[in-house]
């Protein structure tokens, strides 16, 4: 019998570390059970913070203590200490940006101070490098720290060093370290060190105060469920976030019109991505409609594929005239409406 990758994480978390670690206690389901979409507070595996859900987690370690759960504010009298988010996705040729899609699940445990971990089990395929830099800047902003790993004895060494307070704070800064200078060197390799060529290559206009992110997500990307837009909007989302976390984040898809905004917030209201994607601090998406002094003939050529998927005489229009914008979004000849 195949076993599910949140299986497989499951069995190795237990196997490998038992239900308590040096008397900090685990908190994990079967994979059958829905216990882990419930808040932390009321017995789950969900963190979030001033009412935005972030999404379940695979694990939590957490001592007997107060603690206000910041998702909702409810004071329990359990402390977590440490939240996991696993993935097999190494072993089940999931690279690249693939493996940004989970980032978000620990991160809501980060945004309350928690330690959060993505643990990518090791396989065939090696961890993306950008997941390095986006948990480090995130530990940077955010109340906790979150780290990346292959390896299990990294959550083992931080639960035998959680009662004395300085090794666990050591041991987390240490190893952020290790995680930067990781990705330093993998940016000096892809992008010669230069965020100018980041830009280039990743689809981003970088300005003093601001950045903008420009993507061809339509409408339909996010209501037909097989594409999974919504899924990789916000691991994009959240690369660009923290990776320019001392600047406001446009999130700009000119194949997309206000109007279509409104009708996403209508009829995806309890969309897990697309909340998060319209809730996240400093994130505002952004359309056709809101380039200031756009051409007229220009914006006409985009609604005229907005519904098109991006292939054939459409991927040709849009890539055409997507570079025509980006030159004056960068020359400041058009501008971001605020």
């Amino acid at each position: 019998m195949a076993y599910s990758s949140d299986e497989i994480i499951k069995r190795e978390i237990i196997d490998y570390l038992g239900h308590e670690t040096s008397g900090v206690k685990l908190r994990i389901f079967p994979q059958s059970s829905n216990e882990d979409q419930k808040p932390f507070s009321e017995g789950g595996l969900t963190f979030g913070f001033n009412g935005v859900s972030y999404g379940s987690c695979d694990a939590a370690w957490y001592v007997d203590e107060k603690w206000v759960d910041g998702l909702n504010g409810k004071e329990i009298d359990k402390k977590p200490v440490l939240a996991l988010e696993g993935t097999d996705a190494l072993n089940r040729n999931s690279g690249g940006n693939a493996l940004y899609q989970r980032f978000h699940h620990a991160l809501g445990a980060v945004k309350n101070g928690v330690v959060g971990v993505y643990y990518l089990k090791k396989g065939r395929q090696r961890i993306q490098p950008d997941l390095f830099g986006m948990a480090y800047f995130a530990s940077k902003v955010e109340r906790g720290k979150y780290l990346i790993t292959d390896d299990l004895a990294v959550v083992k060494d931080l639960l035998k060093r959680y009662h004395d307070p300085k090794a666990f704070s050591a041991y987390v800064d240490e190893y952020l370290e290790k995680m930067h200078e990781f990705f330093n060197a993998k940016f000096q390799q892809f992008y010669n060190g230069d965020w100018k060529e980041f830009a280039k290559k990743r689809s981003t206009i970088i300005k003093d105060n601001y950045v903008i992110k420009y993507a061809g997500r339509s409408r339909r990307n996010f209501t037909d469920g097989s594409q999974r837009a919504g899924h990789i909007a916000v691991g994009e989302m959240f690369l660009t976030k923290y990776y320019f976390y001392d600047k406001k984040f446009y999130y700009l898809f000119p194949k997309m019109t206000r109007q279509d905004l409104e009708m996403l917030d209508k009829s995806k209201d309890t969309d897990k991505e697309w909340f998060l994607l319209r809730n996240e601090p400093n994130v505002f998406i952004k359309t056709i409609d809101d380039v200031k002094g756009v051409d007229k003939n220009i914006k006409k050529k985009f609604l005229k594929i907005k519904d098109e998927p991006l292939k054939g005489a459409a991927f040709t229009t849009f890539n055409v005239y997507t570079r025509e914008i980006v030159s004056k979004l960068e020359s400041g000849e058009y501008r971001i409406k605020e």
